[in-house]
């Protein structure tokens, strides 16, 4: 019987471990931003569409709202969001830019091209790169989705 392969050789933990080193680059590009990578993930949704409902962005983040709703707060804080609740429905939250918010996003936009010279691939390898684990992951969720996952 041969031993079973060592956390090195899977996938799993290389894209375990990856996300770990995506926190800690993530973390020192969006320092002098004053934002965490979750937030700036609902800034990039915003600045792609605004004016989405808290739900939508959940939706998209892959983020529930007990996530979602304290960094909303926090992005409302530092003046970059304002949260709008639907008077005909209070429960339903929308979130829009402000001023700065918007402005923020000139500011952001060296993060990606920071990750990819810390990542060292050029915009080919990294588009494939990410088409590839989209598709793992859109396999991964719909096995699950439907019980296909072995017990």
């Amino acid at each position: 019987m041969t031993a079973p392969a060592g956390p090195h050789s899977q996938l799993c933990f290389a894209i375990y471990s990856a996300s770990h080193a995506f926190t800690r680059a993530y973390r020192q590009l969006l320092a002098p931003l004053d934002l965490t990578y979750p937030q700036y993930l609902v800034l990039l949704a915003l600045w792609e569409r605004d004016g989405m409902r808290v739900k939508e962005i959940g939706r998209e983040l892959f983020l529930d709202s007990g996530t979602l709703t304290p960094l909303l707060k926090r992005l409302e804080v530092l003046g970059y969001v304002r949260r709008v609740r639907d008077a005909a429905d209070e429960r339903q939250v929308t979130i829009l830019l402000t001023a700065a918010g918007r402005a923020l996003e000139r500011e952001a936009a060296a993060v990606p091209r920071g990750l990819a010279c810390m990542m060292g691939l050029d915009e080919d390898a990294l588009a494939d790169l990410t088409d590839s684990i989209v598709r793992l992951r859109a396999s991964l969720r719909a096995a699950s989705d439907e019980g296909l996952v072995p017990a």
